[in-house]
């Protein structure tokens, strides 16, 4: 039944001539690229605790997504069924195993976290980034990437995360003495999540004497996104102890001083991870591009707005 579906999708592009290709190559790419900028800009400028959950949803969700992906061993549709054939250049973005869809899981807590806290300033925006995450998940159906299976349990996946984060974040709220423990706890799944995925069996079947799919590969995923579970809680602990930052505000000195801050951010996030690949190989590029990436949203940045602005939650 999924393949026959993607058979349907995959002759519907042939008859429209991959008209509309592009535009779901771009969906599906902004997902995994510059999304994260948006909940960044409102963790620094508009509303740090807004933010901050779309954000922490965000990281925990994929960090527990790759060790999910990474015991279930799905292979890509085309690996299943030759006469599946993706569309443009999405099977080069398709790294790792099929099961769950990780742009869905990227798309899913940034578009529902930020819906979430615009449904009481603005319900048309939260219907509208809704239909994104959603929009987003069948991109990866339509390119022929993903099975609905995959797009349909990272979408609950997302779900349940931001549900789990929004009662984690009331009862620190209540309990702020809490949240270390929160926070630890993350760093040590974090850390328990790369030794399994490390040392765990994979599947090693071969075709013709050649080696299906390298399960050294589809790790690379893996230890990226639980690098940013494994991130998070040291740029979250150092940013409450000693920074303390409070959003700029969307006006004056520090509007432009939070805009600036997407620069940086928006280079490495295009070009800093084939270097660190290149000096620290696959797995460990990953890991520490995806741990440099959040400890400068949630902590270094907010330091630069700190020093600037003199804005702090004292």
């Amino acid at each position: 039944m999924d393949i026959d579906y993607l058979l349907l999708l995959q002759r519907f592009r042939e008859n429209i001539n991959d008209a509309l290709t592009p535009f779901m190559e771009y969906v599906s790419l902004f997902a995994v690229t510059f999304l994260i900028m948006i909940p960044v800009f409102v963790y620094w400028v508009v509303d740090k605790k807004k933010g901050l959950y779309t954000l922490v949803s965000y990281y925990l969700c994929c960090g527990f997504n790759a060790m999910l992906k990474l015991t279930a061993c799905i292979y890509r549709p085309w690996i299943r069924d030759a006469r599946i054939k993706p569309a443009g250049d999405a099977i080069t973005t398709a790294t790792g195993y099929s099961f769950p869809s990780g742009h869905t899981v990227t798309a899913g807590p940034i578009y529902g976290g930020l819906a979430v806290s615009a449904w009481s300033w603005k319900k048309w925006i939260s219907v509208i980034l809704v239909f994104l995450a959603l929009l987003t998940g069948f991109s990866r159906n339509y390119l022929g990437v993903h099975t609905p299976q995959d797009v349909a349990v990272g979408m609950l996946e997302s779900v349940l995360w931001l549900f789990l984060m929004m009662k984690i974040f009331r009862y620190i709220e209540k309990n702020p003495a809490k949240e270390n423990i929160f926070l630890l706890a993350s760093f040590i799944i974090g850390w328990l999540g790369i030794v399994y995925i490390t040392f765990k069996p994979y599947p090693m079947d071969y075709v013709d004497g050649k080696l299906l799919v390298d399960p050294q590969k589809m790790m690379n995923d893996g230890y990226g996104d639980i690098g940013m579970l494994i991130a998070f809680p040291v740029a979250r602990f150092i940013e409450k102890t000693w920074i303390r930052f409070e959003a700029t505000g969307l006006k004056g000195k520090g509007l432009l001083v939070g805009l600036i801050g997407l620069v940086p951010l928006a280079l490495m996030i295009q070009f800093m991870k084939a270097p660190l690949d290149g000096l620290l190989g696959s797995h460990w590029g990953h890991f520490t591009n995806n741990f440099i990436l959040v400890l400068y949203c949630i902590a270094l940045w907010p330091l630069v707005i700190k020093l600037t602005t003199g804005r702090n939650e004292d």
